[in-house]
C-alpha cells in the first residue's frame, strides 16, 4: 500500500468512531425534541382562552393564536355536500357560516377540556353564557360526539340542519375521503 493510500485509511477510519458519534447525538436530541414538544403540548396550551375568533369550519377556531377545536360535537367538513329536498347541500359550508354566526364578532372564552392526537385545544367555547358546540348541534349544523345528545335529539326531532335531509356523518364521510381532507378529528 502506497502513502497516500495509507493516508487515506487511516482518515477514513478516524472519521468513523466520529460520525457515529455524531448519528448517536442527532438521535438523542431528536427524541429529546419530540419529548418536550410533546410534554409543551400537553402542558403548554392554557386552561382558558379569551379574545375574537377566527373561524375555520363548522366546529374548529383558532382564538388568541390557539387552535381549538370545539369539544363534544363533529360538524360536516366543508366540502362535504349532503341532500335535502332532492337536491345537494354544501352543509359543510353552511355549517361554517353558522358558526360564525354564532361567534358574530363578539370576544368569547374557551375552556380546555383536552387536547387532541394533532396537539389541537378541544374546549367548550362560549359568547357570553352561549356553549357554542351545543348550539351547532341544537341547529342540527353538527352531531353529537361525547356530549349533547338530548340537543341532537331535539335537532333531529325538529329536522333541522343536517336532519332536514340525508348526509353521511362527518366521521365516515372523512374516513371516505380521507386524501382531500386536510385535518381530521
Amino acid at each position: 500500500m502506497t502513502v497516500p493510500a495509507l493516508l487515506r485509511f487511516s482518515r477514513f477510519r478516524s472519521l468513523r468512531p466520529q460520525t457515529g458519534f455524531l448519528w448517536l447525538l442527532a438521535a438523542v436530541a431528536g427524541i429529546t425534541a419530540l419529548v418536550v414538544q410533546h410534554a409543551w403540548r400537553k402542558a403548554g396550551s392554557p386552561r382558558t382562552v379569551s379574545g375574537h375568533a377566527r373561524i375555520i369550519d363548522g366546529d374548529s377556531l383558532v382564538v388568541a393564536g390557539v387552535e381549538v377545536r370545539l369539544w363534544g360535537i363533529d360538524a360536516p367538513e366543508l366540502s362535504q355536500r349532503c341532500q335535502r329536498d332532492g337536491r345537494e347541500v354544501r352543509c359543510g359550508r353552511e355549517a361554517h357560516r353558522s358558526l360564525i354566526a354564532l361567534a358574530a364578532g363578539q370576544p368569547l372564552t374557551c375552556e380546555r377540556r383536552d387536547i387532541d392526537r394533532y396537539g389541537r385545544t378541544v374546549a367548550i367555547c362560549r359568547v357570553d353564557v352561549v356553549d357554542l358546540g351545543r348550539a351547532q348541534v341544537l341547529a342540527g349544523h353538527a352531531v353529537a360526539f361525547g356530549a349533547y345528545y338530548q340537543d341532537e335529539a331535539a335537532a333531529r326531532d325538529a329536522r333541522r340542519g343536517l336532519w332536514a335531509g340525508e348526509f353521511v356523518r362527518p366521521r365516515d364521510w372523512r374516513a371516505q375521503h380521507r386524501a382531500i381532507v386536510p385535518t381530521e378529528h
